[in-house]
């Protein structure tokens, strides 16, 4: 197939989504694919291309530090520009297929997915409805537990809009707490609050931004991550962390954290949590040509909470989907090819 890959893009997780479309266009050249790789962003989008069998590809790592607001919004302008006229609309006119390695943004909050089905473009991973749907992490809670899955209390709160929510002061008071935003990836922001004093701190850290902000009471327990493709629930991960929360800097900086898979955990909590991933899955309307992967920490007596479900999860070397790829004995290419594959049925 002729693949386009698109990648970078706007958001804060733009240098885990470069290195995730650098790591797809290798599996897929080895899939006898040509490929060609765009960061729509870019002052030049083309980033290579197009590529064919047995052509070279370097890796890319990820920075410690997600790019800057005034960045951002700079690389939104040019991503918007590329993706509504000129020669990358018509390169993603003339694919097969679409390869979103988007993370983040409007590569995953459905803002792509949207401009691709008007253009009538096949792509990877869910439609735009989906996207939406998975990208507010409040609103996919209230889903979840509207289809009888455990999720956690939660409340919202928009600094500088309002004073203090009631219930935000409850929770806090009951503390500790994690505050993060309601709609980004990467675990970019994500806090560990132990009191209210602190919580401001936080609050007057990201009104700047105008970010909505989800608080949550921190769980103690076990950290753990499922990834469907299709139909299928692939290995639990299990994730071990030397810090209190699974932040941006511990997702993709060595040493930070261990991830194991499979995870080392009685059958039944292992059937249990692939079994909450499919419903999670399926509840937002995640098809069998659409993957995800869910998000899981248990509570103080051992119980799994649905935290979220990601939409376009990392493909890096680092990420946690390949890793449970390998526990069902893929390949990386065998995961691209069958991504690949779904967005064909």
């Amino acid at each position: 197939m002729r693949v386009v890959i698109l990648c970078g893009g706007e958001s804060s997780e733009r240098d885990v989504s470069l290195a995730s479309g650098w790591s797809a266009a290798r599996a897929l050249l080895e899939r006898e694919h040509e490929v060609v790789l765009v960061d729509p962003a870019a002052a030049v989008p083309v980033l290579a291309g197009p590529l064919r069998p047995g052509d070279t590809v370097d890796a890319v790592a990820v920075g410690k530090e997600p790019p800057s607001l005034s960045e951002r919004h700079r690389l939104r302008s040019q991503m918007h520009a590329s993706l509504t006229g000129g020669p990358v609309l018509e390169l993603l006119r003339d694919a097969d297929l679409v390869f979103l390695a988007l993370h983040g943004g409007w590569g995953e909050d459905g803002h792509v997915q949207a401009l691709l089905e008007m253009a009538g473009v096949p792509f990877t991973g869910a439609d735009s409805a989906t996207c939406a749907a998975a990208w507010h992490k409040g609103r996919t809670q209230a889903v979840l537990g509207a289809a009888g899955l455990p999720v956690p209390e939660r409340a919202l709160w928009r600094p500088g809009a309002c004073e203090i929510p009631q219930d935000v002061r409850r929770l806090a008071g009951a503390g500790p707490v994690v505050a993060k935003p309601v709609a980004d990836g990467s675990s970019v922001s994500v806090h560990r609050v132990d009191s209210l004093s602190q919580l401001t701190q936080v609050a007057a850290e990201v009104h700047r931004s105008g970010v909505e902000l989800l608080v949550e009471p921190f769980l103690p327990g076990r950290e753990f991550t499922v990834a469907v493709l299709g139909d299928q629930a692939l290995p639990v991960v299990e994730i071990e962390l030397t810090t209190p929360v699974f932040d941006y800097e511990a997702k993709y900086q060595p040493g930070a954290a261990s991830e194991v898979c499979p995870a080392r955990i009685p059958e039944e909590l292992e059937a249990r949590l692939r079994e909450l991933a499919l419903r999670a899955h399926r509840a937002l309307g995640f098809g069998g040509d659409a993957y995800s992967r869910t998000d899981f920490r248990c509570d103080a007596d051992g119980e799994p909470m649905c935290l979220e479900v990601n939409a376009l999860p990392g493909l890096t070397a680092a990420s946690l989907l390949p890793l449970a790829a390998t526990g069902a004995d893929w390949t990386y290419p065998d995961l691209i090819q069958r991504i690949a594959d779904l967005a064909k049925r």
